[in-house]
């Protein structure tokens, strides 16, 4: 399978809650921290890439002409909604744990990667790299 493939694969299972299709329906939306546990952490045959480096899954997506969108607050279906009184609650000036993950969520998008449409993914093809001199 290509990179494009697997990665398709692991959006849509319900098994894996590291990344998820943002609102949009045509990004997806990665924990950066829980993706490096749940996927790239994997001493298994169940290992979906060769690579346990974040930095390589990044750059292979740059790769395949994914483009880093502006960090927005997209969250996961999978989490709980925050309560509103401890937003309230919460102490001027102080980071709460739900605005530090904000920080380690990646968000990418690529024209041919939209949800329901997998038959774009023939399109998700790497770029050849340019040959210094």
């Amino acid at each position: 399978l290509s990179f494009p493939q697997k990665l398709w694969l692991l959006v849509e299972s319900n098994n894996v809650t590291s990344i998820w299709w943002g609102d949009n329906r045509s990004c997806i939306v990665i924990d950066e921290e829980k993706f490096k546990a749940e996927i790239l952490g994997r001493k298994t045959s169940a290992r979906m890439f060769e690579t346990g480096n974040i930095k390589s899954i990044i750059r292979q997506l740059n790769l395949y002409g994914f483009s880093k969108k502006p960090q927005d607050y997209e969250r996961s279906p999978l989490l709980p909604e925050p309560l509103a009184q401890e937003k309230a609650s919460a102490p001027p000036g102080k980071v709460t744990t739900l605005l530090l993950c904000i920080f380690y969520l990646l968000v990418y998008y690529h024209p041919f990667f939209k949800k329901d449409q997998p038959q774009l993914l023939q399109h998700c093809t790497r770029r050849v790299a340019m040959k210094r001199r």
